[in-house]
């Protein structure tokens, strides 16, 4: 009897709510927005669905029909279809001085907060290679 392994989809987003899990984890999330029609979108669904297998737990890949998840061409600012935006988590800001006072007592800044940052965007057609690179440089790992 053969066992058979479940392959890794990407998440369909229903509500934007519904980011706030993925983004608290730390993992890099790549949000691919598209519709339904739209040629160029069918063409990047099949790389979006190996991304999804390839990189597996390591990252979250996220397809947002803009259609049908209400305010989220607004909230990133979609203006056409496909778009990529890769959201990571990044530390906050800290003036010069909190990083010295760091530095001399031999430890961390006391501010530890991590903002949630857009870290990379673009739209239309786009390589796999491209892709893969921008996960794997904040923090992604092939499976």
């Amino acid at each position: 009897m053969a066992v058979f392994s479940r392959k890794t989809k990407p998440t369909k987003l229903q509500s934007l709510e519904e980011l706030e899990p993925m983004l608290r984890s730390g993992k890099p999330v790549l949000l691919d927005f598209m519709q339904v029609g739209c040629s160029p979108c069918k063409v990047m669904d099949g790389i979006v669905n190996e991304l999804a297998v390839e990189y597996g737990d390591s990252a979250h890949i996220v397809k947002v029909d803009v259609g049908k998840v209400p305010g989220a061409a607004q909230a990133f600012k979609v203006r056409s279809t496909p778009t990529f935006v890769l959201l990571g988590t990044a530390p906050a800001k800290q003036s010069k001085k909190a990083r010295q006072r760091a530095a001399k007592q031999g430890g961390q800044p006391r501010n530890k907060s991590r903002a949630i940052t857009p870290r990379w965007r673009t739209t239309g057609l786009v390589k796999k290679d491209a892709l893969a690179g921008v996960l794997e440089s904040n923090g992604a790992i092939r499976a």
